[in-house]
């Protein structure tokens, strides 16, 4: 792909979009990081509403640029389910969350990290290859160590949070 045809491409992608998701990751990665242990119930409904949101987005991501949309239309499902299971069990949702969340975020992980990294391939830049790099290695650690990464989540899934959001809110101001 030509840079030429990589510029069109991104103008005609709605900006606001990826920097709605990523000041919404940032938020949330600094809710996790900071909130005190009382409040992991509305950490849980607003985990499962930044999913649900995030699955939705990815969606209608597929209408926009169909590029590699088998993988957003599964990680856009995932993160629908796993948001409306956990939005409508809270309760149930902060005692079992950080094993399945391990293991769904796990998957999630991996498959993010391919999608970023076909996109660093076709001239999304090393940056998005970094990134895209670093979500696979964590996909992999939380699949294979989803005991020790349940007691870990909160703060991991807040770092990752945070630097997936500021990489969206950058690609948002590169696609504007």
């Amino acid at each position: 792909m030509s840079a030429s045809a990589f510029e069109l491409e991104t103008r005609e992608f709605p900006w606001w979009i990826p920097l709605m998701q990523g000041i919404a990751s940032v938020i949330f990665g600094l809710l996790l990081l900071f909130v005190r242990e009382e409040f992991l119930s509305i950490i849980v409904v607003l985990l499962g509403l930044y999913w649900l949101i995030s699955g939705i987005f990815n969606i209608i991501s597929i209408f926009i640029d169909k590029s590699a949309w088998g993988w957003k239309l599964i990680v856009g499902i995932l993160g629908v389910i796993a948001g409306l299971i956990v939005i409508q069990h809270p309760l149930w949702g902060s005692f079992v969350l950080p094993a399945v969340a391990a293991i769904l975020l796990g998957i999630q992980g991996l498959i993010v990290g391919i999608i970023g990294l076909v996109f660093a391939l076709k001239g999304g830049g090393w940056g998005a290859g970094i990134l895209a790099v670093v979500s696979i290695i964590i996909g992999l650690l939380l699949l294979f160590n989803a005991a020790v990464a349940g007691q870990l989540l909160v703060i991991l899934l807040g770092i990752v949070m945070i630097i997936g959001g500021i990489a969206a809110i950058i690609f948002a101001f590169q696609v504007k």
